[in-house]
């Protein structure tokens, strides 16, 4: 008697992640199928659900996974010691890099490009949606005081300011998706930052 496949034996959980996001990030969470998902991890169904719950539970895991080493290298940058205009443009840089790979992968952030949608309907992605949205407001929050207690920047409202580079974050991860012709990037983080730094 055949046994059923179950967890491969290199199951290896953030690898699994990985690819769940990959097509999470692609499709949205509604448009994603669970045979799409067992097909980019190499896991049948009932493998997925014992490691990671179900499809919900799957794309949570995934995002905060994503989150948290995405906004670790954003911080990165964002602290390099150099000064605030050259450590946000790198900022976004870096960004931009992860939201456009190639000219035919450009799909911005998975959390905002996503879960905005999803949130609509689902408290917890909700939450987690706001969840990120703060961690990032506090990453700048932390940069403008810095900058200020430095006197590099002019003193102002950091929280302000913090939510208007926030804003910078989630326009050009929004712009990347929908690969408008004639936006530029690089542009558009330069005439950003300049905004910023005017307080």
């Amino acid at each position: 008697m055949n046994k059923k496949r179950g967890r491969p034996r290199n199951y290896d959980p953030e690898a699994a992640l990985n690819a769940a996001l990959t097509v999470f990030w692609q499709h949205g969470f509604a448009g994603t199928s669970l045979d799409e998902l067992s097909a980019a991890t190499g896991m049948n169904r009932p493998s997925l659900y014992a490691a990671f719950g179900d499809k919900k539970s799957l794309y949570r895991k995934s995002m905060d996974q994503f989150s948290q080493t995405f906004l670790g290298e954003l911080e990165a940058n964002l602290f390099a010691g150099l000064s605030l205009e050259e450590d946000l443009v790198n900022f976004y840089k870096a960004a931009l890099s992860e939201y456009i790979t190639d000219s035919d992968t450009a799909w911005g952030c998975p959390v905002i490009c996503t879960a905005t949608l999803a949130a609509a309907y689902d408290d917890e992605i909700q939450s987690d949606l706001a969840h990120a949205l703060d961690q990032i407001d506090t990453m700048f929050v932390k940069r403008f005081k810095q900058a200020q207690d430095e006197g590099e920047l002019k003193s102002g409202e950091s929280k302000k300011l913090a939510q208007l580079a926030a804003a910078v974050l989630h326009s050009l991860a929004i712009r990347t998706r929908a690969k408008q012709k004639k936006f530029k990037p690089e542009t558009f983080i330069k005439a950003s930052v300049a905004e910023i730094l005017r307080g």
